[in-house]
């Protein structure tokens, strides 16, 4: 069967689009956003932030093992999007509560990009069952 053009097997969760997505997101809020954050949101948003911004790609991770279990695949990628929506929340509060400190464009790109995850966590999970065959 010829391979559509643009279109690679999934093997693994790393060839997930959506897993880079996240993983990128992920980094640029660790290295570039929650450093420049107030020394008295070290604890608080900081923390949460960083958290938030791990978990997405971690539960596609750990959910991709579970990809023949429906129910189970569904769980981890629903909880994906529900993380992702935190972020989007998160670098909003950034931006209006914290714009001296942070790259406003940065939280307002990551926002797009939050938002776009979101998007391909809903058509992964509506249409997974066409993968995995």
């Amino acid at each position: 069967m010829k391979e559509e053009i643009g279109k690679r097997p999934i093997r693994e969760f790393r060839d997930l689009v959506v897993y880079k997505r996240l993983y990128q997101l992920m980094i640029l809020v660790m290295q570039e956003i929650t450093p420049r954050l107030p020394v008295e949101e070290r604890y608080d948003l900081r923390s949460q932030m960083n958290r938030a911004c791990k978990a997405p790609p971690a539960l596609l991770a750990e959910g991709f093992a579970k990809r023949y279990q429906p129910l189970a695949w569904k769980k981890y990628i629903n909880d994906s999007i529900g993380e992702s929506y935190e972020m989007i929340n998160h670098l909003s509060v950034c931006i209006d509560v914290y714009a001296k400190y942070v790259n406003r464009e940065m939280c307002l790109d990551a926002i797009e990009k939050y938002t776009i995850a979101c998007k391909q966590l809903y058509r992964l999970r509506e249409g997974w069952k066409n993968f995995h065959r």
